[in-house]
């Protein structure tokens, strides 16, 4: 018997993503203890992002899973060997602030926004900050006198509930 039924039309293929992405996302903390943002898909601290790349290139370059290393419960993925080594000397000198989260929303909001764009960063005094697109990058960083202290005192609180599995 032949079927006349045709494959999936798009807009069921939407939805089903959508409602993929929703359940994901209420469960994305549990890839780590919260601490580290490892996205909704991959399980990898910035996306699999050189997070020692951002420093020493001023770019973002995707890392490799040759040159891993695991840091608070995450896997982190560098471009070489000697930017691993940099990393495991110093972790906390080369990773994202509020735990590679969206900048401006932990100052924001008080919230998380997991998705971010790995190539939306910008490095003020010394620290890496990430963002969810790269115009929000820009206006983090034209309001930092204003933005940066928020953040920075709604990141415990945000650290907390994350840690503890309550995603909001």
């Amino acid at each position: 018997m032949v079927s006349h039924r045709k494959y999936a039309k798009p807009v069921h293929v939407i939805k089903g993503a959508a409602c993929l992405a929703l359940l994901l996302g209420f469960s994305a903390p549990a890839f780590a203890d919260g601490r580290v943002n490892t996205g909704y898909f991959g399980g990898v601290a910035i996306g699999g992002y050189d997070t020692v790349a951002y420093f020493l290139d001023n770019k973002a370059v995707k890392g490799s899973e040759q040159y891993s290393y695991e840091w608070l419960g995450t896997p982190w993925y560098f471009a070489s060997e000697a930017h691993r080594e940099l990393f495991k000397e110093n972790p906390a000198k080369y990773a994202p602030q509020y735990g590679g989260y969206c900048a401006g929303e932990v100052a924001v909001t008080g919230s998380v926004t997991v998705n971010i764009d790995p190539e939306a960063f910008a490095i003020v005094d010394g620290k890496l900050y990430i963002t969810y697109d790269k115009v929000h990058t820009e206006d983090f960083t034209a309001r930092l006198d204003e933005v940066r202290p928020k953040a920075d005192a709604n990141w415990p609180k945000k650290q907390a509930e994350l840690a503890q599995n309550n995603y909001r």
